[in-house]
Order: structure tokens, then sequence, then C-alpha cells
């Protein structure tokens, strides 16, 4: 998944506006503009696309710490220059200060099932016998979760027409 990928589900998960989106990155002591923004947000295939680097995506994702649960007493996080899944599946969890379980039971909304002990691997140093790398997938459903966890009460749950009739496949 690519940064811009991730900060566009983000921004739909917590319906973010560009005000807002602007708002997580002061949350971190860096300024953006809308125009940024909206050039991230952007389809990949669109001329106007530009691509979120891993420190700018770290400075939202602190934000978004900041934003959710309160800034820290001390010095801030500085924003890491090198990010991959385990790092941004940790941010989001604790700037949602979730548990373990919580975690897992997002993941089993979009219908993935994941162990405890699974789990803990992601979020262990990268030189731990047990570390493991989070892939993609896992991101990518823990998000999915997200979306439906978060967004479910937006008024907008798809009803079948009364005239909709079932094709079967024989």
């Amino acid at each position: 998944m690519t940064n811009n990928d991730i900060l566009r589900r983000v921004r739909y998960i917590f319906d973010f506006n560009d005000k807002k989106m602007i708002a997580m990155f002061s949350h971190a002591d860096c300024e953006v503009t809308r125009e940024q923004i909206s050039a991230w947000l952007k389809k990949d295939d669109d001329p106007d696309y530009k691509g979120c680097n891993d420190t700018l995506m770290a400075t939202f994702l602190n934000g978004l710490i900041v934003e959710k649960r309160g800034k820290r007493d001390g010095d801030q996080p500085v924003p890491e220059k090198k990010l991959n899944n385990n790092i941004i599946f940790m941010k989001l969890k604790i700037a949602l200060n979730m548990k373990a379980e919580d975690v897992l039971n997002t993941l089993s909304l979009a219908g993935f099932r994941l162990g405890k002990h699974e789990l803990s691997a992601f979020f262990r140093k990268a030189d731990h016998k047990h570390f493991r790398q989070c892939k993609d997938q896992v991101l990518r459903n823990f998000l999915q979760g997200l979306q439906l966890e978060l967004r479910k009460d937006d008024g907008k749950d798809e009803k079948v027409p009364a005239d909709f009739e079932w094709q079967s496949k024989s």
C-alpha cells in the first residue's frame, strides 16, 4: 500500500475535510497547504498526483495521535524517515488507544482472522526473534475493519430495492 492510499483511507474513515487534514499536520508541527493535501489525495493516474513521502506520512500519523489522545508531555516524537506497515499499524493502534482484542475484533469485521500471538509479532522490535513483517493484506484489512466499525452509522446503508430479483446460477 502506498502512503497516499493510506492517507485517502484514513481521511475517509474519520471523515476529515481539508481543514482537518491540515490540522493533523499542524498538531505535529508541520505546515502543509490545501494544494499539497489535494495532490496527495488524487488518484495515482491523475496528472496532478504527488507522492506523500514517508516523513510526511509519519508526521500525519503523529498528528492523528495528538488529535485522538492529546499532546504528550516533553519532547514530541520525531517523524520517521522510513516507514513500513508495522510502524503505520502501530501508530494507528496508538492513535485509537486500541488493545490487542480491539485490533483483533476490528480485523474480524473485515473477515480477517489473526491470532493474538501473530498480532503481537507485528509490534515487536525488528531484531526480536518473533518479529513478523506486516504485509499489505493485514494493514488493508485493518483499515477496512476500521471503516466498517467507524462509519457504520453514517445513514448510507445500502438497501436492496423491492423489485430486485436474486439471480441464481443453476
